[in-house]
């Protein structure tokens, strides 16, 4: 019985999650959309199968800052699909409302998926156990069992965040390069003033949240996540050189039968 409500929850989570009580940092710069527009736009929402778009089903509310700044941080609002058990993806949006901006993506796995990483890239990940058991993660608008549960799953997931559009420093158009991004790891990390703006819009309490997950056992980090704490720092620059990510040709794709 508990299990489903789990999944009735997460179905129902679109409905029930606090929608459009967080508007986006900045304004869209260009002329209001055409009459033609709107009626294109109409009818492709009508006509047009968005099957990927219907397996993000749950809303996840937190805080990231650019790796190397711990000072410059926001909001984050995730909506997350899991691929299987152990990977999920997510949009990340800076508001919940119609004219929230896409701020980039995060892709989340699980503790034996990221002991198979190479140490380099386990650098670019972020551990999810401080933002849970401190209450700054949460799952606005489900019940408390639901988001309790979901909760004891992220503990121990790794997140590799990328922020596309920096809304968070008024930018008005998706300029600049791509940017890594980090979770909290201890207290006093983030910002006071954002959780409590936070907490007041979403009429909870992280405090109380904190509290509600004292019996979600802490799990061991790996050390080589969250590099940013001993210095480590991995960030993206725009560049010239040839690709650094020695793309190997791969042929082509499978056909499909």
């Amino acid at each position: 019985m508990k299990q489903q409500l789990f999944l009735l929850t997460l179905t129902i989570i679109f409905t029930a999650c606090g929608g459009n009580n967080t508007p986006s940092y900045v304004e869209t710069p260009g002329d209001d959309k055409s009459g033609k527009d709107k009626m294109l736009n109409t009818g492709a929402d009508l006509l047009q199968d968005k099957t990927p778009l219907k397996k993000f089903t749950a809303y996840l509310d937190g805080f990231h800052f650019y790796n190397g700044n711990i000072n410059a941080q926001m909001e984050a609002h995730h909506y997350v699909n899991q691929l299987s058990e152990d990977v999920y993806q997510a949009i990340i949006f800076d508001g919940n409302g119609e004219s929230a901006k896409l701020m980039g993506v995060e892709y989340i796995i699980t503790p034996k998926l990221f002991a198979g990483l190479s140490e380099e890239e386990k650098k670019l990940w972020h551990s999810h156990h401080f933002e849970v058991k401190s209450g700054t993660l949460i799952a606005p608008g489900i019940p408390k069992v639901a988001e309790h549960e979901l909760m004891e799953k992220l503990v121990t997931t790794y997140g590799k965040t990328i922020h596309t559009w920096h809304t968070d420093q008024q930018r008005s158009l998706p300029i600049g390069s791509p940017m890594i991004m980090m979770g909290s790891t201890k207290d006093g990390q983030i910002k006071p003033a954002l959780i409590a703006e936070r907490d007041k819009r979403f009429k909870v309490s992280t405090a109380e949240k904190r509290k509600e997950r004292e019996d979600i056992p802490m799990p061991a980090v790996d050390p080589l996540a969250n590099a940013w704490e001993k210095g480590e720092l991995r960030q993206f620059v725009v560049t010239n050189k040839p690709d650094s990510a020695m793309h190997k040709h791969m042929g082509s794709p499978p056909k499909k039968d």
